[in-house]
């Protein structure tokens, strides 16, 4: 598919633009097969089909996006995820994220806020043949114990600090991705290590833009 491997050409040349910014030279090439082998066109709205593979982020309703390409490959090259791996994800939107991540590790457990989003990309990933995926309508803040912990977790939703909840629920050992910053203005790509001696590490990568992580304390009456 021509489309297909135009975003992949637009991917590659957004890391080479940036990839003293985010001190990578290339993607782990399981991920990049793992985004061909994702059809991104399954996972936007009839009115954004032909755009679907333009390396941008695009509306899917509800004040929610399906997150730009390139961030898509980065993200969950961050994670540095094993075919054994159990991975949470935090925002999972029409659920293009967690396919791929499907294709990478043993077991993807997908929250996302909005209930009929949730149930939209829970019948796209079952229908899509994604059976390692299970996605449930809740909020993303307090993570999802009863799974845990995770070997990572990848938050495709800008928050002001990183949600307790989910360090807690974090191997020792594993990562968890995430924008923080302020919603829509100045964001961080920041990847969290949990150390295995209890010393976590951050690291900024790069500056992007995501639509707010809602829920948390701040929803609670």
């Amino acid at each position: 598919m021509n489309e297909l491997e135009d975003m992949i050409r637009a991917i590659e040349a957004d890391l080479e633009y940036s990839r003293h910014e985010i001190g990578k030279a290339s993607i782990d090439p399981k991920v990049m097969e793992a985004i061909r082998s994702v059809p991104r066109d399954k996972f936007v709205t009839p009115e954004h089909k032909d755009h679907a593979y333009d390396n941008r982020p695009l509306p899917i309703g509800h004040g929610q996006t399906i997150s730009q390409p390139y961030i898509v490959a980065l993200m969950t090259d961050l994670l540095q995820s094993k075919e054994s791996d159990v991975i949470l994800d935090i925002g999972t939107g029409s659920g293009y994220q967690a396919a791929i991540l499907s294709r990478l590790v043993k077991q993807v457990y997908g929250i996302e806020i909005v209930d009929k989003l949730a149930s939209q990309a829970a019948a796209r990933l079952r229908r899509l043949g994604h059976t390692n995926v299970q996605i449930r309508s809740a909020d993303g803040y307090y993570g999802w114990p009863e799974h845990a912990p995770f070997d990572g977790i990848i938050v495709a939703a800008a928050s002001p600090v990183i949600p307790p909840p989910l360090i807690e629920q974090l191997k020792p050992g594993g990562r968890l991705v995430i924008p923080l910053g302020q919603p829509l203005v100045s964001q961080t790509l920041v990847v969290l290590e949990k150390g295995k001696d209890g010393i976590n590490q951050t690291r900024n990568i790069v500056g992007v833009v995501f639509v707010p992580l809602t829920g948390g304390p701040t929803s609670e009456s």
